[in-house]
């Protein structure tokens, strides 16, 4: 893609995610009006993206009345015709409780791994403010060296 030409469209998105921080979540509500936030992430095999939230934010919200949602990962830094991106379109929700030990392993292993803290259950559970949500992708693309989407396989 726009660095290696011999790089598979999943090898560079591997790249865009492995150098950032954070996403932009795009939401609506339920009459459609929309809204963009940063979060920072972790994902596992491009297609499940999680993150923590509090409730009350308007992303949060948003989410509980209108499940899809668009995720875009992207260096601003990178200068203008060199751009690459990673985009996404996916359902998104609160993880279920069954669901949260391997979630939340998804989510401490790029924690862990960026000297940040590992969060428990108890943080994203009961009357603790936050909450674990998960983005699954239904497509992935990646921007290619012409500046065009190119689907992720």
């Amino acid at each position: 893609m726009a660095s290696n030409a011999d790089a598979t469209p999943a090898d560079a998105a591997r790249r865009v995610i492995d150098a950032n921080s954070y996403l932009t979540l795009a939401t609506a509500d339920a009459d459609g009006r929309p809204w963009a936030t940063p979060v920072w992430f972790a994902e596992r095999d491009l297609r499940e993206w999680v993150w923590v939230s509090r409730m009350e934010t308007r992303h949060s919200g948003n989410i509980a009345q209108r499940a899809d949602v668009a995720l875009a990962v992207f260096d601003s830094t990178i200068p203008v015709g060199s751009a690459i991106a990673v985009y996404v379109e996916a359902a998104a929700g609160p993880v279920p409780d069954a669901e949260l030990d391997d979630a939340l392993a998804v989510f401490n292993a790029r924690s862990v791994a960026r000297g940040l803290r590992p969060w428990s259950e108890s943080d994203v559970t009961g009357a603790a403010p936050h909450r674990l949500f998960r983005a699954v992708a239904s497509q992935v693309w990646v921007l290619d060296e012409n500046e065009r989407r190119v689907l992720v396989a």
